[in-house]
């Protein structure tokens, strides 16, 4: 799978091959120029902003080539500037404590690469942004694959207050959810007689998930400068194990200026047609990012500026079960097996206990979570094994509870 950062720069390579062209041609995507790519946001929230540098790639399955080696910093109209320190794969970030966005300021992007070419963003002034009234869910369909086949799942809304002057809007969220897996390995498996409780059973976990849909709103559109019934996310209940005990999702809502809410829909317009570079006619690629010497060079991406709101809903698994969706199932192998269940040839030694456990967990990598005894005695019947995600949620989440986790009945 494509990471976020991936993903955002092969739509974009795709955006500027099509402002090149006017008739369909089957580019050699490995033969043409490599660009610059910019990813950055700095917002008036008290937390650090980070800038990603990256060069355009020529495969969808390869990696993006990351600039690490460059000097970028930002400054305002007054003069201020801030330093953006290098952290590795191609992002560089401030300092949360020395640098935050103020509403109606101006800021600017700078851009030092190694070769000595200078890049800047144009000004972009920091505007204020409208609350987040609400935000809400019911049940809904969409279409699933091929876009035939219709699922059922939970849509979640929101509505967005007017009054603040904002005609284009864009929003992002990030998702967590607590799961629990279905086999939590319970015991160690010493010997025969030897099998002992483990010291934690990983059984309870959170996961999150960061949205790379692009999700845009325009009031010029005929649509209201107050956001109603906005949708958010879907979530599949069958593809998914995140409403099976709580989950929750903070929105965050950006004020954005007609020029990036361009350059957000064709970004749109490519992702929704999966690629597919010759369904569409060519459009302009837009950017905010030049190179100071040479105006002719092409930048790809987008440095942006907006203040931001936020708002926060948690949906226990009380509030869905009766919506009646499909359950999900998690794809787990659970194994119940004696020495005497599996088949030996009439040449060969009696498996051992130590043998099965052997097989299952040192060959086939399997997990030990439990014995099962004869009832009403000491003697083992059955050795239980599960595949290892099934059995300690460490392996896909955390058990460290978020700070603003809350659980709801």
């Amino acid at each position: 799978m494509l990471n976020s950062g991936a993903k955002f720069t092969i739509i974009l390579t795709l955006i500027f091959l099509l402002s090149r062209c006017i008739d369909p041609y089957a580019p050699k995507l490995d033969g043409y120029e490599s660009l610059l790519v910019v990813e950055g946001l700095i917002t008036d929230e008290n937390s650090s902003y980070s800038v990603k540098l990256s060069r355009s790639i020529g495969a969808q399955d390869a990696s993006p080539e990351v600039i690490s080696d460059a000097r970028v910093y930002i400054t305002d109209e007054t003069g201020g500037s801030v330093y953006l320190n290098s952290t590795g794969n191609g992002k560089y970030k401030t300092d949360s404590i020395q640098f935050r966005g103020i509403v109606g300021k101006t800021y600017i992007l700078h851009i030092e690469t190694k070769e000595g070419n200078f890049y800047e963003s144009e000004p972009y002034k920091m505007e204020p942004v409208a609350g987040i009234d609400s935000i809400y869910y019911g049940r809904d369909e969409n279409l699933g694959e091929n876009g035939t086949v219709i699922n059922e799942g939970l849509r979640i809304y929101l509505d967005s207050k007017g009054g603040s002057g904002n005609k284009y809007f864009r929003w992002d969220f990030e998702e967590t959810w607590k799961f629990k897996v279905p086999n939590p390995k319970k015991y160690d498996y010493v010997n025969e007689t030897i099998i002992v409780p483990v010291p934690e059973i990983k059984e309870y976990c959170y996961k999150q998930s960061k949205s790379d849909e692009i999700l845009i709103y325009s009031a010029f559109e005929g649509h209201s400068d107050q956001v109603k019934s906005q949708p958010v996310a879907f979530i599949d209940p069958k593809e998914s194990d995140r409403l099976l005990l709580q989950y929750s999702i903070l929105v965050k809502q950006y004020s954005i200026s007609s020029k990036e809410y361009e350059f957000w829909y064709n970004m749109k317009q490519i992702n929704e047609k999966g690629g597919d570079i010759f369904a569409l006619q060519p459009f302009p690629i837009v950017s905010n990012i030049h190179n100071v010497n040479n105006s002719a060079e092409r930048i790809l991406g987008y440095f942006q500026v907006s203040a931001v709101k936020e708002k926060r809903i948690f949906i226990p698994f009380s509030n869905v079960v009766g919506m009646n969706f499909p359950n999900y199932r998690y794809p787990c192998k659970r194994i119940e097996m004696a020495p005497k269940d599996y088949p030996r040839s009439l040449y060969s030694p009696p498996l051992t206990w130590d043998d099965l456990y052997e097989m299952y967990c040192i060959t086939s990598l399997y997990y030990f979570v439990e014995p099962r005894y004869v009832p009403a005695s000491t003697m083992l019947e059955k050795l239980v094994f599960t595949t290892p995600e099934c059995a300690n949620c460490e392996l896909t989440g955390t058990r460290k509870k978020p700070d603003f986790w809350i659980d709801l009945k």
